[in-house]
């Protein structure tokens, strides 16, 4: 028998392991054994807390929202193990960017007529401020989905239309098509989410003057200052071969109505420092105190997955999130920016776990980056889900096992073992002569591995239970508790003094801000606003 003993580190200590085949037990340092090693931890902790007290009450300059798309809390956690892991750690310790906002709170997604509810309902309860039907994006509960009559009169906008409205610089960023359930709530009124181009839309649709998701990204909001995903083949005509891929039909344009949405928006920016780019190296290329109006879309349809990303021609969303954050500052104005980690849903849809949370560690990734580029004083940073997926691990695994690894134990039904990650349904679900199949026959710590599952389906689906919000920035503290979720952007336009809420913006003298930051800012600002 074979013992291999390693040394690994941890932001606490050193950790000694003892591997003996496929098991993994663990010896801790004696630190961790003394009680005062966890009170002192504890301690700091506490001390963190109380210098909460003091509540950030300034008005949010910038807002930014991260969403990860089926982000549920176990897909958190699991997320914290991973990024753990690949630094070395046993994961267990590990915090997450979004882990260190102060304030964390619960969001209550159903949609309006779904207990379990989809991206889009879910989307324009967190974007334009109230609760919808599934499958429909902009629209109010009164609109019926793929009913195109019950459009009109039931649009709501949202709180990236706010922030325009002020004057602030918006963007998109996501990790999908551009014009995908998420993003599309932020601009468009559709009642079926699938209405990419016009080319998905029934000619009833059309002849009823309902509009595509593509076309109204430009046509609703026409001045968006940034807008970076995939979605090309939505804004060229049918059959128009890729600028990435030429040979491949299934990558055309999909439009019945002939134009050239990319082309139009050329034209229109090119006097205003707008920019088109396709791939990595011309957006790299760009310096953004010269680019006004960015607009990115580096694939036919969604990006690829993180872990099957092109590194040479696709940026990374923190690569993306980085150039956004840089063109979107110079407004003195501040700005509100979306940012979705879309494909955490998908990896989450296929039974990929390994996919889903490598694509999670990646949007922490922008989540850090984001952080560094502005400050808590003057932004709002919120990153929450839209719903959560049927995904678990368990398994009384040891610490320290790979988060797509074996649980320690075999089934004492069927004798045989298990992985940690399970799904409740989906794709993994498979019998081998009538039986389960046993998980040590096949390599499930490959990519794109689907765990196996309760319930067979060609798609795994949604979860029901609350999501997490976290928050820091202005304001933070009103994400509090368990809300609903079309509560979160009447927060924000709060904070940022957009939208609905502005009667707490100006003191009675007329001094905007006043009563909301130290006397000290107070003073400046006050011979500031009388100066001008």
């Amino acid at each position: 028998m074979k013992f291999y003993l390693f040394l690994l580190m941890s932001r606490h200590d050193h950790y000694l392991v003892l591997q003996e085949c496929k098991h993994v037990f663990l010896w801790f340092v004696e630190q961790e054994k003394d009680p005062g090693f966890w009170k002192e931890w504890a301690q700091r902790t506490l001390k963190n807390a109380l210098n909460l007290q003091d509540l950030n009450k300034n008005v949010a300059k910038n807002i930014i929202l991260f969403l990860g798309d089926g982000m549920g809390v176990p897909t958190v956690t699991a997320a914290r193990i991973l990024k753990g892991q690949l630094n070395g750690q046993n994961g267990e310790e590990t915090q997450l960017e979004m882990d260190k906002f102060p304030y964390v709170a619960l969001s209550k997604t159903y949609n309006t007529n779904a207990q379990v509810p989809d991206s889009a309902g879910t989307a324009t309860a967190y974007l334009c401020g109230v609760k919808a039907n599934e499958g429909t994006v902009g629209v109010s509960a009164a609109a019926v989905k793929s009913q195109c009559n019950t459009t009109r009169g039931n649009e709501v906008t949202s709180i990236l239309k706010w922030a325009k409205d002020a004057g602030k610089s918006v963007g998109i960023v996501t990790t999908t098509r551009v014009n995908h359930a998420t993003p599309s709530a932020a601009y468009a009124h559709c009642v079926d989410r699938d209405w990419y181009s016009d080319g998905e839309m029934p000619d009833e649709a059309l002849q009823n003057g309902c509009k595509d998701i593509a076309r109204q990204l430009f046509e609703n909001i026409p001045d968006i200052d940034v807008i970076m995903g995939g979605g090309r083949r939505s804004m060229y005509p049918r059959n128009t071969p890729d600028v990435e891929y030429p040979g491949e039909k299934k990558h055309n344009g999909t439009r019945k109505d002939g134009r050239n949405l990319v082309g139009e928006w050329t034209d229109r920016m090119k006097d205003k420092r707008g920019y088109y780019v396709w791939n990595k190296k011309d957006l790299f290329s760009l310096n953004p105190n010269n680019v006004d109006y960015l607009l990115g879309l580096f694939e036919p349809a969604d990006l690829p997955y993180e872990l099957e990303r092109n590194k040479e021609t696709d940026p990374s969303l923190t690569e993306m999130v980085d150039v956004a954050i840089k063109i979107l500052q110079k407004n003195e104005r501040g700005f509100y920016l979306l940012v979705e980690g879309g494909r955490i849903d998908h990896g989450h849809h296929d039974g990929k776990a390994k996919q889903a949370l490598h694509e999670a560690v990646e949007m922490d990734r922008a989540i850090t980056r984001a952080g560094l580029l502005t400050s808590i004083y003057d932004t709002l940073t919120v990153v929450t889900a839209d719903h959560s997926h049927v995904f678990s691990f368990g398994g009384y695994t040891h610490r320290g096992n790979s988060i797509f690894g074996l649980a320690p134990i075999i089934s004492d039904i069927d004798q045989k073992p298990f992985t940690s990650i399970l799904y409740g349904n989906g794709p993994g679900f498979k019998l081998v002569n009538g039986a389960r199949e046993n998980v040590s026959t096949v390599d499930f710590k490959q990519n794109n591995y689907q765990a196996q599952a309760a319930v067979p389906l060609s798609m795994e689906t949604h979860g029901g239970e609350d999501v997490a919000i976290f928050s820091k920035g202005p304001m933070a503290h009103l994400l509090h508790g368990v809300q609903e979720q079309h509560y979160i952007p009447h927060v924000m336009a709060y904070a940022a003094c957009i939208g609905q809420n502005k009667d707490h913006c100006r003191t009675n003298s007329g001094s905007p801000f006043l009563s909301h930051i130290s006397p000290t800012l107070a003073l400046l600002l006050s011979v500031k606003w009388l100066l001008c």
